[in-house]
């Protein structure tokens, strides 16, 4: 997997996160982090956000007539993430793992209510996302050569929703002493 400093285009980022670089100010990307779960140079890509959590359970969403009570139990409290611009219309669930044996992030994504019943069952952390974010080939070896992203390794800490609020800052302040200075100055540059 490459790391943050090697050059990404060409190789696949498939299980990889892309920060959104400091100078992206489009507000649907401003400050994300994303999950590439797909991605290749004649398919383009696919992921979710990571940081961008609706405030709402999953219970609050899905009436109590869409889903069979014991899964309604299960995931009514499952938090709720805007994943992309992406088919907004529709909620799919994702399970993020943690391999503490070889340091690797694992996850199933595109789950039903059943699936993602099992996998929390198995220790997996569940979440709900409300869109995608998605590459038609080409338009992300492009976007990352034009600096528009960071791509970084997966890190445990993305799997804990508690981190959502700072998870952006958090990566990026690893990368090095000038992403440390720009991660902690504020989002409106006119108040610094």
């Amino acid at each position: 997997m490459p790391s943050s400093s090697e050059d990404p285009v060409g190789s696949s980022l498939k299980g990889s996160l892309i920060l959104a670089d400091p100078s992206l100010r489009e507000p649907t990307f401003f400050q994300s982090v994303l999950l590439l779960t797909e991605h290749s140079s004649e398919g383009g890509a696919f992921g979710y956000i990571l940081n961008r959590p609706l405030g709402r359970g999953v219970g609050e969403l899905i009436g109590a007539s869409v889903l069979p009570p014991d899964q309604r139990e299960r995931l009514a409290e499952v938090p709720v993430f805007m994943g992309g611009p992406v088919s907004t219309e529709h909620l799919t669930f994702s399970a993020l793992g943690w391999s503490d044996a070889d340091g690797t992030l694992q996850y199933s994504t595109h789950l039903s209510a059943a699936e993602a019943v099992i996998y929390g069952m198995e220790g997996f952390h569940i979440r709900a996302f409300v869109g995608y974010a998605g590459w038609s080939e080409g338009q992300l070896e492009g976007e990352l050569q034009q600096k528009a992203w960071i791509p970084h390794p997966p890190e445990k800490s993305i799997i804990e929703v508690a981190n959502v609020d700072q998870l952006w800052k958090m990566l990026l302040r690893e990368l090095s002493p000038w992403h440390k200075i720009v991660a902690d100055e504020p989002d409106n540059l006119g108040l610094n």
